[in-house]
């Protein structure tokens, strides 16, 4: 019985060995350095990369697109009752925000 391990080292030389590898864009170049690699939490940089490179963006970056809108939003709007509750809204997101930051330096993990 093969481990995951084994599978994956069985796909990689299959593929090395059809000359499949070869076609990859980087293939045989050195893994260019990231630059947020160093200030990750050691426990979240796997996780931080895979995400990375499949295109998703952690969900503190979402957090910190809403929070430009509600400032935005906050600076046009006029009525008042509307700028109480926008606010209200930024008020809530900048603590959401501070505390899952806090939890990535403190636990490395969420």
């Amino acid at each position: 019985m093969s481990t995951f391990d084994d599978e994956i080292a069985r796909k990689i030389k299959d593929a090395a060995d059809s000359g499949e590898l070869r076609l990859a864009r980087d293939y045989g170049k050195p893994i260019p350095p990231d630059t947020g690699w160093d200030a990750t939490p050691e426990a979240l940089r796997m996780p931080m990369k895979i995400l990375k490179d499949a295109g998703v963006p952690p969900p503190e970056i979402a957090m910190f697109q809403e929070r430009s809108r509600l400032r935005e939003a906050l600076a046009t709007e006029s009525a008042e009752d509307r700028r109480a509750a926008l606010r209200k809204r930024l008020i809530e997101l900048e603590q959401h925000i501070a505390l899952r930051l806090e939890a990535l330096r403190i636990n490395a993990r969420l």
